[in-house]
């Protein structure tokens, strides 16, 4: 995550194995996030943790038992690096969820909204509305501030997965089913939520307080691609083929869940970060899809 040290603040940042950072900070390498990990020699005079480590959302998880997997990490792991925090004198601990625990998807123009009641339906987003809970109780008892952020998908240099593939599939100028999805999706980009995210650090309002984070605008499949295209410069191949027949012929083949995120909406609503943390997303999407676009064809075009 890009966040830059500056005059007034020293970062430390945790890596596992010999990854490399592309900023300034001292670093912390470590074997495993897990409940057993030890963190007291590295909280020593720390004033905030940004806790954005996790076992991700997988397709075709291969584990036996998912659940207990992600519960191990995102659980476990993090609570146990929570409590550490508070015995440290850790003032603010914030905390890097997912629009999962809100749900899957949303009625075209319902968006989440960040006090919703949780409705997680697959096993990541059921630990990770674990992990907010056990925070909470942590604030509760020991006094250190939790600060709690669910972003939807992010997006930026270097993204992978769907959002590749979409790329990629532009950039060869590959024709498209998608000229008629009338959905529509929330995005973030990497700069904004790590605006968001420095914003947190300090502000006053956002003790103990959960957020959602988005772009501020809301776009169909149809007019991400169309966008994205522009933005690699190669205008995108789309036929207007209705989004129900998309989405039945996946279930047919046993993509329904790509389906779903191609043809159905997930939209927040990002009014209470605006207004009690008066902030606004400083970079706008087509910017956004720009700088994503402008890596992509020097590093990953293929």
């Amino acid at each position: 995550m890009r966040l830059q040290a500056d005059a007034n603040r020293s970062v430390i940042a945790v890596v596992r194995g010999d990854r490399s950072l592309s900023v300034p900070a001292s670093t912390v390498r470590i074997e495993d996030f897990s409940p057993q990990t030890p963190w007291q020699a590295h909280l020593r005079n720390v004033d905030t943790v940004i806790h954005c480590a996790a076992r991700v959302h997988v397709m075709n998880d291969a584990e036996t038992d998912p659940l207990a997997a992600f519960r191990h990490v995102n659980v476990k792991g993090t609570l146990n690096f929570a409590r550490q925090a508070a015995e440290a004198g850790v003032r603010r601990f914030i905390f890097i969820s997912s629009i999962k625990v809100n749900g899957e998807g949303t009625s075209l123009g319902h968006p989440y909204a960040a006090d919703d009641v949780p409705s997680p339906a697959d096993p990541y987003g059921v630990s990770k509305h674990e992990a907010e809970q056990g925070l909470r109780q942590i604030a509760q008892t020991t006094g250190m501030e939790i600060v709690i952020i669910r972003p939807v998908l992010v997006f930026g240099p270097g993204v992978k997965a769907n959002f590749l593939s979409m790329m990629r599939w532009l950039d060869k100028g590959v024709p498209l089913p998608f000229g008629a999805i009338d959905n529509r999706r929330s995005l973030v980009s990497i700069d904004n939520l790590v605006d968001l995210i420095v914003t947190c650090i300090d502000h006053p309002a956002a003790a103990n307080q959960t957020f959602l984070v988005s772009d501020g605008e809301d776009l169909s499949t149809t007019a991400l691609l169309i966008r994205m295209g522009r933005s690699l410069g190669k205008p995108a191949r789309l036929i207007p083929v209705p989004g129900w027949i998309i989405e039945r012929g996946a279930s047919m083949l046993g993509r329904g869940a790509l389906s779903q995120r191609l043809c159905g909406s997930l939209q927040v609503n990002i009014e209470k970060t605006r207004t009690l943390l008066n902030w606004t997303p400083p970079v706008s999407v087509d910017d956004a899809l720009a700088k994503t676009a402008q890596h992509f064809r020097t590093y990953q075009a293929k």
